[in-house]
């Protein structure tokens, strides 16, 4: 059995030949199921030089079938030969699966359906073209939104954190925030393990420092206050998003979530007054690849550079600070909480001391100084009618926990919903 994948126009081309019976569909089903991202609807399977096929066979047909008619898409096969003809014409699939004879054929028969879908969705939202990439916006709430700071990122930048600097927050207290923390019994049982941090809904994901470089979560179903995140530095969001943004790439390759930022900045001074320089989103989408990095060791006062310097500098860098420049998940549905700062920005009207606890002087290529956490899950199908809330509920609800990292501006978002709080004002405690 030889399977090959494929993508021509955004849709996944799967091929299948030689014989499709009991034995070769218990190895091709975990391999077409690798093969679908979850923002994938139509699938093309080409049957060329396919000799064989059972129930076996269509019972996998029939299952990503299945599976992409609830994203409102579906299947289609081509150059089938005599003998699966036949096997599909007895079973009575030949009316349930769309059969066309090229490869052509069946390709414009499904990027039809997907246009159609795309026209839908853009004559009920307009969208507007930015850094290759379309954007559509949504109205939410007309009420200011805030940051709270504690802590401060340069402490934890110089490994100068000490116990009476971690506070202890309720999980249900916090929608959305990162930083650094971990889960324990209490500050000293947490202090060695200190790492990257979000939280997402009253869930708690990190990073812990124990060499092991494996992220832990925690999905409670209520909060009792007995199990409590303890923090040395986080931002969260405190109000409403303002408006969220429908996404979409123009190309395969996504586009870079400083491009991203870039854009919802120069939008925003066309369209939002309220605008001030700094704002906080969070998305759920579709990667087209993840880049990251993570803090290797709990930057506590004792373990602090001997040099007296900051973990970034380089020449403690790697002993700090884990880099991952592979793009990873393809295709994985991300969570991330993030905020961005527009350096070229007037942001007089912002307390100097919390905006710099928040670093806003380490500027991008872009003049952006930004800072995303985000989760990565797998098995949660896109789609842009649901709202962001509810998408975000359905990757802690359903989706399968993968990874979760420090983002680096270079990661790659091909689709996604962004909700967006326009920051009026930043509070440190």
């Amino acid at each position: 059995m030889e399977i090959t994948t494929e993508r021509i126009d955004g849709v996944l081309v799967i091929g299948l030949k030689g014989r499709l019976d009991g034995y070769a569909a218990t190895q091709a089903a975990p391999e077409i199921e690798r093969s679908l991202r979850d923002d994938d609807r139509s699938v093309v399977f080409d049957l060329d030089g396919l000799t064989y096929m059972s129930s076996a066979g269509i019972r996998i047909l029939l299952a990503l079938h299945k599976k992409v008619k609830a994203r409102n898409g579906g299947i289609a096969l081509c150059n089938v030969g005599e003998y699966p003809q036949n096997v599909l014409s007895m079973a009575g699939f030949d009316r349930v699966l769309p059969i066309f004879s090229s490869r052509d054929d069946a390709l414009r028969e499904v990027q039809k359906r997907e246009g159609s879908l795309s026209l839908i969705a853009d004559l009920k939202n307009p969208t507007v073209e930015r850094e290759g990439a379309r954007f559509a916006f949504e109205p939410a709430s007309r009420a200011p939104a805030s940051l709270r700071v504690k802590g401060s990122l340069a402490t934890l930048l110089h490994a100068r954190i000490r116990e009476e600097d971690l506070s202890a927050e309720r999980l249900s207290g916090i929608t959305y925030s990162l930083g650094l923390g971990a889960l324990g019994s209490g500050v000293e049982d947490t202090m060695p393990y200190l790492g990257e941090m979000m939280t997402l809904h009253g869930s708690m994901i990190w990073l812990p420092t124990d060499g092991h470089d494996t992220p832990d979560f925690f999905v409670p179903a209520g909060d009792t206050g007995a199990v409590r995140a303890y923090t040395a530095f986080n931002l969260s969001l405190e109000g409403s998003f303002n408006e969220v943004a429908v996404v979409e790439a123009a190309g395969e390759e996504g586009i870079a979530l400083d491009a991203l930022y870039r854009a919802i900045f120069a939008l925003a001074k066309e369209r939002r007054k309220e605008c001030r320089g700094v704002l906080a989103t969070a998305i759920w989408g579709v990667v087209a690849g993840v880049q990251s990095t993570g803090i290797k060791r709990s930057p506590i006062a004792r373990d602090a550079p001997a040099n007296g310097g900051s973990i970034l500098d380089p020449e403690n860098y790697d002993d700090w600070m884990d880099v991952c420049t592979e793009m990873k998940y393809d295709g994985y549905s991300i969570v991330t909480f993030g905020i961005g700062i527009d350096l070229s920005a007037d942001l007089s009207g912002y307390d100097p001391a919390a905006l710099d606890a928040i670093d806003a002087g380490h500027a991008g290529p872009s003049g952006l100084s930004l800072h995303n956490h985000g989760v990565v899950f797998r098995g949660v199908p896109w789609d842009a009618e649901t709202d962001l809330v509810r998408g975000i509920e359905r990757c802690l609800a359903e989706g399968e926990f993968v990874d979760m990292r420090h983002l680096l501006d270079t990661t790659r978002i091909r689709r996604a919903k962004i909700g967006i709080a326009y920051i009026s004002a930043i509070k440190q405690e």
